[in-house]
């Protein structure tokens, strides 16, 4: 096959892979060993360029010190990470999965541009840019790849080249340029060595007409397919990454004043139960008293996420009607309104967890739920869930979703 056709296939495969992309668009850990992501984020603090060891070859230390030297010249927030990616890693191969995980990890960040490796061809690269698309970053990265300069171009190289397209700024532009003239490249009189018409019934003119008609048609059908799955999937879909909830959403002194007003509530409800008709009361009690002890000493939202929680918990036990528990994901958002499979991020394993209904709309159409964060031992800005269960009582219960509450918080003390 001719070099022509195959990059008239791989620019295909490109389109398609955007296609699916935009079709739609973490685990609570029992550990201290930092993710994935994390150890990611960490390297990337002291420098934008992270590369894995096993590219080290292809971009050496060198090279990684002169892009790093290249982007701080662009003053644009933009960070690298080379690093392979395979199906069943902590990423699951998913390239929209790595650059969650690390935007989650970084520190403070409102503007953030990530060139990443691309899951599906090894040899290429993916952009991503948060929180809008001002640098247009996605199709600024992937016009690198197809740019008639690059075609035998190194790793190196494609990623020094992705970083003056973001700074250039005209991605959108570039992209179409770059798609044309690989639409030129591909007409059959061109794909190969003999004369249009020459006669050869076998030759590269007929390889052109061929992936003209076969490409396209092979790219509805898994298009198609693809979509056929997605709606199939209606519960437990992978996640790109967590939202974390901000200050703005959840002022700390409202939702104090809130948990006070709950933990009252329920006090004066205990108080006025009928002990006969009440079976479940001492329950009630008991999570009356952890309410008042977690709101008394809380340092944080967590805390009085946590005692809004033991108050839901004691509520529930006065009624001996138990409905779902607090959101999972973010219990400030109130109570869930079903529950689904969730799989965190690097782990195999699905857990069964209670979410309120923007979260469940989130899951359902692949975007990232808003998560409640907490601060881990080394003062880094976490999923609460992620913080090791035998230190926070809301990592181990879920805020209700994994275990009830009270239970969580005797675990962890």
């Amino acid at each position: 096959m001719s070099t022509d056709a195959k990059r008239v296939i791989t620019a295909l495969a490109a389109l398609l892979l955007t296609a699916l992309t935009t079709t739609g668009t973490a685990g609570a850990a029992d550990g201290g060993t930092p993710s994935a992501g994390q150890r990611i984020a960490n390297a990337l603090r002291t420098s934008p360029v992270y590369v894995d060891e096993s590219y080290a070859e292809a971009v050496p230390p060198s090279r990684q010190r002169q892009l790093a030297d290249r982007i701080r010249r662009t003053g644009l927030p933009i960070k690298v990470v080379l690093t392979p990616l395979t199906k069943g890693d902590a990423f699951d191969g998913e390239s929209d999965l790595l650059a969650g995980a690390v935007r989650d990890r970084l520190p403070e960040r409102r503007d953030l541009v990530l060139i990443t490796s691309d899951g599906d061809f090894p040899d290429s690269l993916q952009g991503y840019e948060w929180p809008g698309d001002t640098h247009q970053a996605r199709r600024a990265v992937a016009a690198a790849g197809f740019l008639d300069e690059m075609r035998d171009a190194s790793l190196a190289d494609l990623t020094a080249k992705a970083v003056d397209l973001v700074a250039e700024g005209k991605g959108e532009q570039r992209y179409d340029e770059a798609m044309s003239d690989l639409g030129g490249s591909a007409h059959p009189t061109r794909s190969g060595s003999g004369a249009a018409g020459s006669g050869s019934g076998s030759g590269s003119g007929m390889t052109g007409w061929w992936l003209l008609i076969a490409v396209p048609a092979l790219a509805l059908t898994a298009l198609a397919t693809r979509a056929a799955l997605l709606r199939s999937r209606t519960s437990s879909p992978a996640v790109a990454h967590l939202v974390f909830a901000t200050a703005r959403a959840a002022d700390e002194e409202q939702v104090r004043r809130r948990a006070e007003a709950e933990v009252l509530a329920l006090g004066e409800a205990t108080r006025a139960a009928d002990v006969a008709a009440t079976p479940n009361l001492q329950q009630a009690l008991d999570a009356y008293a952890a309410a008042g002890t977690v709101l008394d000493g809380a340092r944080g939202l967590p805390d009085l996420a946590g005692a809004l929680a033991l108050a839901q918990e004691g509520r529930d036990a006065l009624t001996g009607s138990p409905g779902l528990p607090l959101c999972f994901f973010n219990p400030l958002h109130g109570r869930a309104a079903l529950r689904t499979g969730w799989r965190p991020l690097g782990r195999r394993d699905r857990l069964d967890v209670a979410v309120c209904q923007e979260c469940a709309d989130a899951l359902r159409d692949r975007r990232a739920p808003e998560v409640l964060p907490d601060t881990d031992e080394d003062g880094r800005r976490v999923p609460y869930f992620e913080v090791p269960a035998g230190r926070s009582a809301w990592a181990a219960s879920g805020y209700g979703s994994l275990m009830p509450p009270s239970a969580g918080l005797a675990r962890a003390r």
